[in-house]
């Protein structure tokens, strides 16, 4: 197994397998590799299903256990299925994050190439609200999430980016995922250092304080020490790397862009190594350099990092169902 040079051993690795994507949503940040002008249209440069599937092969002989495969919008690429397929060839522990708009008609094709589980980006229940942020419809995410479920790719988590348009609708996503068996809600911190938009962040610390309060329990996941809080019938994780050290100190990932190119880290944009062309023994040494480049706090290594917010800002309401205190 890789470890660098702090200690952290590389267990999964997230697959980019194309920045083509059929939303436009205002925060995002293309796996960390800069704003896209134009999300919806085609890139090219994509890996081929055989090309996955050697970075996966190397990547089981050095230990890595999990792989999530992500975009731009997966769902995009017509040979997903058969990507997953050859992946779990090689580490059986496969997952995907998906807009869902296209999940209702592949969710079960998926889960029979041997896809775990799914995460689903919603950021609200409200479809003109959810418009208004992701530039898509809703009503086919919602479907896509039900036939998830039915298949049994569970659980669904459904990733909601906390931001100034969405910081009153936690309350109501816990109502949501409370009221259905399978669901999870992962809350995303906006990271503005990769998106710009400063004025859209919140402060996480009150978010936090609040999940506290109303939570019945809290626990904290090895992976980024990521905090997570229980209600009577959900559960919410946090996911806030922005400010936070102790988030990087126990991060065990490393990236793969959609061209083939090694990352350390989702937020550093200068520790790309490309990959095609490498022959086996190359391809080893480019994941002992991309491992061995990791540092302790991408933070500190960015020339531009965005200031605290200066009010705090918790949510205005209550979940009106699931509290459970």
């Amino acid at each position: 197994m890789l470890s660098d040079a702090f200690g952290r051993e590389v267990t999964d690795i997230r697959i980019s397998v194309t920045k083509r994507c059929n939303f436009g949503c205002i925060y995002c940040h293309d796996e960390g590799l800069g704003p896209v002008s134009r999300p919806r249209s085609p890139h090219g440069e994509e890996m081929t299903p055989a090309e996955v599937e050697r970075i996966v092969r190397v990547a089981r002989e050095f230990g890595v256990r999990s792989v999530k495969f992500t975009g731009g919008e997966p769902l995009i690429r017509a040979d997903l299925e058969d990507i997953v397929n050859r992946t779990v060839e090689q580490i059986p522990d496969v997952s995907l994050t998906t807009n869902g708009s296209m999940l209702e008609s592949r969710a079960e094709a998926l889960r029979d190439a041997g896809l775990k589980r799914v995460n689903v980006s919603v950021d609200s229940v409200d479809p003109e609200q959810f418009r208004s942020i992701r530039k898509g419809s809703l009503a086919p995410v919602l479907r896509g999430i039900r036939e998830a479920l039915r298949v049994g790719l569970k659980p669904v988590k459904l990733n909601m980016v906390v931001f100034r348009p969405t910081l009153a609708n936690i309350p109501r996503m816990i109502d949501y995922v409370g009221s259905t068996d399978g669901l999870k809600l992962q809350l995303i911190q906006f990271m503005p250092e990769l998106v710009t938009h400063p004025e859209w962040m919140v402060d996480i610390e009150s978010v936090k304080r609040w999940l506290e309060e109303h939570s019945t329990r809290v626990l904290v996941r090895e992976m980024h020490h990521r905090r997570v809080y229980q209600f009577r019938s959900a559960e919410v994780e946090l996911v806030d790397p922005v400010y936070n050290s102790e988030f990087c100190a126990n991060c065990h990932r490393v990236r793969v862009t959609h061209k083939g190119e090694l990352k350390g880290c989702l937020n550093r944009d200068d520790d790309l190594l490309p990959t095609r062309g490498l022959d086996d023994d190359a391809l080893r040494s480019a994941f002992r350099a991309v491992v061995a480049n990791r540092v302790p706090y991408y933070g500190v290594y960015r020339s531009e990092f965005p200031a605290r917010p200066a009010e705090a800002a918790p949510p205005a309401t209550e979940p009106s169902s699931y509290l459970g205190v």
